[in-house]
């Protein structure tokens, strides 16, 4: 989603340095909010493991998470029309998260 137009003046530089670029796994992301923000957890779980650990948080305003939900249903939508539907499978359906990653079920 660029906003830049011709002028250079409404250019912006981004630099990416090495170790950002590679980025960081996460298989959740936990939303929560103020009246004066917006936090996304970014959490990397393992399987077998009770803990999981935070990899990442973003702190945004309203107006930039509003803008970013905007940005993602955008991409996932052009994304959909290049490579079929996203299946969610049981997760959105099924109302939990598949906290097994494929492995025994636990029994109480």
């Amino acid at each position: 989603m660029s906003q830049q137009g011709s002028n250079p003046e409404n250019q912006i530089n981004i630099e990416l340095d090495e170790q950002t670029a590679e980025g960081v796994y996460s298989n959740l992301a936990i939303i929560t909010h103020s009246n004066a923000e917006f936090v996304v957890d970014f959490v990397r779980m393992m399987p077998g493991l009770p803990k999981a650990k935070v990899k990442s948080r973003i702190v945004l305003t309203p107006q930039h998470a509003k803008r970013l939900l905007h940005a993602l249903a955008d991409n996932i939508d052009k994304f959909e029309q290049a490579h079929g539907d996203i299946d969610l499978g049981e997760v959105m359906g099924g109302g939990s998260l598949p906290m097994t990653f494929g492995g025994p079920t636990a029994q109480a």
